[in-house]
């Protein structure tokens, strides 16, 4: 597979666009159709060589076509197989009715199928391209199949999943296998499809990559591709100043943990130098706390208006257990051409009047990186947040339009979005990541990563990636102490 499909996701609107445009290339379509259900068959062989019976769903249209294609080679190959149809199968057009003509199995009625033990299921219903609610009488062979917890197979996505969302249209299975083709949709990465398509198979079946790149955006999947042109590399000569110098901002006397975890993962991710920012209350608590880390007194706006003139401090953090809301606004002002990561009660300060904070970053090139939960995405964009014809993807990347900023909308299936419409999921944090503090610890990465130079969006990226693989390294059970400690090196 080529290295630009590796990290693609294609939306079904663009799938569409490029089987369209292979078949108008002169490209055999039927040809195609025959790969991708042949790969079907050759993945259910080769994963359930004990099933019984191997039971073939196929749905009114291409999904369908290549489950035809798959009961026919199953066939082939001497394993008992069964084919259900969903609808009149005598109303298919074009490939699918050429496989359904050219299988040798006669289809069923879909509401005859009895799941029986033993039966592997291979779910060619519908496929990514579903956009309304499931059927009853699909709905009702998904609860049967689902109660005897039989192994489901999905061609393509699993039937009932929106490809485009990854929410449920109402009901769906819930596939061991999901064997898929060109590229990865959004509906496979994004909750709650990504769990419910189980171990994911992507399968070239002959595309040119020029048609692929002709009709593909701009969203990919989180990987070290995405940012390794842009990572930083440190020669022997590197001084700490030219490693980056980061200002973290501290909260109060009884508010000061946040910011430390920041400040220390800032230091543990590259940054030359860190700072901390503290009110002279706080004082006392963070340098009982702090070594390498460094403290500065700034009580007042005045105080960082000062500091600033030190052209040195490359990146900001602000936000973690902040609390003093009316001198976050008064300290983001000041901060309009500086490089700032900005999270939590940085976020909330705004809720008010989010324009006034995008009015600020609004001029040169994007310096602000976001990273809201959906609570805090909500109190910056409560029109995008209440609108469920949009996905978790097409939300961020129109928050970062309106914001001329890196949006980090964080979850499980946490999206970066920057304004100039490029997206990525990232796919690698484990579920034990969810717990106090990792979020500072995520805002001190990025943090880190704008100090020493890397652009914003892949600032970013790199950070909830590099946060990802630390989970996985500090293991369940971690704590955000233990995270920062797991932080590895970035390498380029």
């Amino acid at each position: 597979m080529s290295p630009n499909l590796v990290s693609a996701v294609i939306s079904p609107t663009e799938m569409a666009a490029i089987d369209k445009a292979a078949a108008a290339s002169g490209l055999d379509s039927f040809g195609l159709m025959a790969a991708a259900g042949s790969a079907v068959a050759a993945a259910a062989l080769r994963h359930f060589p004990d099933a019984l019976r191997f039971v073939v769903l196929c749905g009114p249209g291409n999904n369908g076509g290549d489950g035809y294609i798959a009961a026919a080679r199953i066939a082939e190959s001497g394993a008992g197989t069964a084919v259900f149809a969903l609808g009149d199968p005598l109303s298919l057009r074009g490939d699918a009715a050429r496989a359904h003509d050219q299988c040798p199995l006669k289809p069923a009625l879909l509401a005859s199928f009895i799941p029986l033990p033993g039966d592997v299921i291979i779910d060619a219903l519908f496929g990514a391209g579903l956009s309304r609610s499931v059927p009853d009488e699909v709905a009702t062979v998904m609860r049967h199949v689902t109660a005897l917890d039989l192994p489901v197979l999905a061609v393509d996505l699993p039937s009932g999943v929106d490809g485009r969302t990854g929410g449920v249209l109402g009901e769906s299975f819930a596939a061991c296998r999901t064997v898929t083709f060109v590229a990865r949709k959004p509906g496979h990465l994004l909750l709650p499809g990504r769990t419910l398509c189980g171990a994911l198979e992507v399968i070239d079946i002959g595309i040119p990559q020029r048609i692929v790149d002709a009709h593909h955006g701009s969203l990919r999947e989180n990987t070290p591709q995405i940012w390794r042109k842009q990572a930083t590399v440190l020669d022997a000569s590197a001084h700490k100043y030219k490693r980056g110098h980061l200002a973290v901002f501290s909260g109060g006397p009884l508010s000061t943990g946040a910011a430390r975890l920041s400040a220390s993962a800032g230091l543990a991710s590259g940054a030359g130098l860190v700072t901390l920012a503290t009110p002279d209350a706080a004082v006392p608590a963070n340098a009982a706390h702090l070594t390498a880390v460094m403290l500065k007194m700034v009580e007042t706006a005045s105080d960082l208006k000062t500091w600033l003139e030190d052209k040195r401090i490359s990146a900001f953090v602000l936000g973690p257990a902040f609390g003093d809301m009316a001198k976050a606004h008064e300290y983001v002002a000041l901060l309009r051409n500086r490089h700032l990561v900005l999270d939590a009660d940085g976020i909330t300060a705004f809720r008010d009047d989010p324009e006034a904070l995008f009015d600020l970053f609004a001029e040169g090139t994007t310096r602000l990186v976001m990273t809201p939960h959906d609570g805090e995405f909500a109190r910056l964009f409560p029109d995008l947040a209440k609108n469920p014809a949009l996905s978790k993807v097409e939300r961020a990347i129109a928050a970062a339009r309106r914001s001329h900023a890196v949006i980090v909308f964080k979850g499980a299936d946490t999206v970066i979005a920057d304004p100039d419409g490029r997206a990525v999921i990232n796919t690698n944090a484990p579920p034990w990541l969810a717990t106090a503090g990792s979020g500072d610890v995520l805002a001190g990465i990025i943090g880190a990563h704008l100090a020493q130079g890397m652009p914003a969006f892949e600032s970013a990226a790199a950070g909830v990636w590099r946060h990802g693989e630390a989970g996985k390294e500090a293991g369940e059970g971690l704590t955000a102490e233990t995270l920062v400690q797991a932080i590895r090196p970035l390498h380029p």
